[in-house]
């Protein structure tokens, strides 16, 4: 039932994944380093941090409001003219990012804007086709080679715009990345579909995809676990570096520690790739979960230096996007790939529905309490919730009446 068959002519499945990962890349290793912009900016302009975090909070909300939109778009009309749009409204953003002088432009541009760009260029859309192109059993692999493309794109970027800020200062370096988002645009055409996914792959509407996932009690599971996964990544990927500076460790120490984040990501999600054609996935997602929620637990209670924020970062590395393999595949498994980047795009809205929360939270109990501490023993308490959650996923097929021989 849910035979993948080739997207079109000439498409091949190395294209794809080349194409899509460095499409990845600079997608997420851009945003990525936004964290390092908080200090810069609101010491500019005499903002709070809840300011800055409001922003972001909006981007991340934005951006999972808009998945399922771009995702079905994908899947009508073809990835390439989605990623295209997304590497467009992406550079606008940042440049509208830069120029901001007031909260609400601030919020428009880093939150409305680059959030609506995010998702029509990120893993949702990239899903959609390697899902219509790789086989079944590669699937796993497949969306672990993009998931690990998109964390190379953090071990990369971090040390750059870390570097363009600090040589060129916080503005200019949003233009240059500005126009580094503008390569999206010629990789897209290298994904090219030349027919539309609903001639091709079967005639299930999206009504009754919908009606059919969201009546699915194992992807409403699935939910629950992915807005964990947001609300953890985003409280640290933002937060981590302020975090930080206030127990008195240098910036240094805060980009290494992103960097390690990106780098052992890069293992992580492709080791998370490859388990997953191999052993019961639920059983992968609950235990990177409850791995989170233990690392955290310790990072916290034990003495902050340089070497323990090091050693957190490559473990919570490890875990960091090895969510996303398992939980997209699972999602294909069930449902099959005609409608696969508008049902990532709805798993990935909890996804963002927690990144929302982590990111927002963060500054706001942070400007009320003075320290971290309630969000991070809500990021513990929250990872084991969904250690459990994805305990009883099915991840056979779904059964739709009688099928063809």
């Amino acid at each position: 039932m849910n035979a993948a068959r080739p997207a079109a002519p000439g498409l091949s499945v190395h294209q794809v994944l080349l194409c899509g990962a460095l499409i990845v890349t600079l997608s997420m290793g851009i945003r990525h380093g936004f964290g390092f912009w908080l200090q810069p900016i609101i010491t500019e302009r005499g903002w709070t941090r809840e300011t800055f975090s409001f922003a972001l909070a909006i981007q991340n909300i934005a951006w999972g409001v808009a998945g399922p939109i771009a995702g079905m778009l994908a899947d009508r009309f073809g990835a390439w003219k989605v990623l295209i749009g997304g590497g467009i409204a992406y550079a606008l953003g940042l440049l509208a990012m830069a120029l901001a002088t007031d909260p609400l432009g601030f919020t428009l541009g880093a939150g409305v804007l680059i959030g609506l760009a995010q998702s029509g260029s990120t893993y949702a859309v990239i899903y959609g086709v390697l899902g219509r192109t790789v086989s079944p059993e590669k699937r796993s692999w497949a969306f672990g080679v993009a998931a690990a493309a998109g964390s190379f794109g953090q071990f990369v970027m971090i040390p750059l715009e870390t570097w363009l800020i600090s040589h060129l200062g916080w503005q200019t370096a949003l233009f240059l990345l500005a126009g580094t988002a503008l390569l999206i645009v010629p990789l897209a055409l290298g994904i090219r579909e030349r027919h539309t996914v609903a001639a091709s792959t079967g005639h299930q509407s999206i009504g009754q995809a919908l009606k059919e996932a969201f009546g699915y009690r194992s992807f409403q599971l699935l939910m629950l676990g992915y807005f964990v996964c947001g609300f953890q990544v985003v409280f640290i990927g933002v937060h981590l570096p302020s975090y930080l500076k206030d127990h008195g460790l240098g910036i240094e120490v805060s980009t290494g520690a992103l960097m390690l984040i990106g780098l052992f990501n890069i293992f992580g999600t492709y080791t998370a790739g490859m388990l997953g054609q191999r052993f019961p996935k639920r059983y992968l997602l609950s235990a990177i979960y409850g791995l989170r929620a233990v690392a955290i637990a310790i990072f916290i209670a034990a003495p902050l230096t340089p070497l323990s924020v090091y050693v957190f970062a490559a473990v919570i590395g490890f875990l960091w996007l090895s969510t996303v393999p398992p939980t997209n595949a699972v999602v294909a498994q069930i449902f099959g790939a005609q409608h696969l980047s508008m049902l990532g795009g709805f798993v990935f809205f909890s996804h963002q529905i927690g990144s929302f929360l982590g990111v927002w939270l963060g500054g706001k109990l942070y400007d009320t309490t003075g320290s971290y501490d309630v969000v991070w023993w809500l990021a513990i308490a929250l990872g084991v919730m969904a250690m459990l959650a994805n305990l009883p996923v099915r991840e056979t097929a779904i059964r739709r009446g009688v099928q063809p021989a």
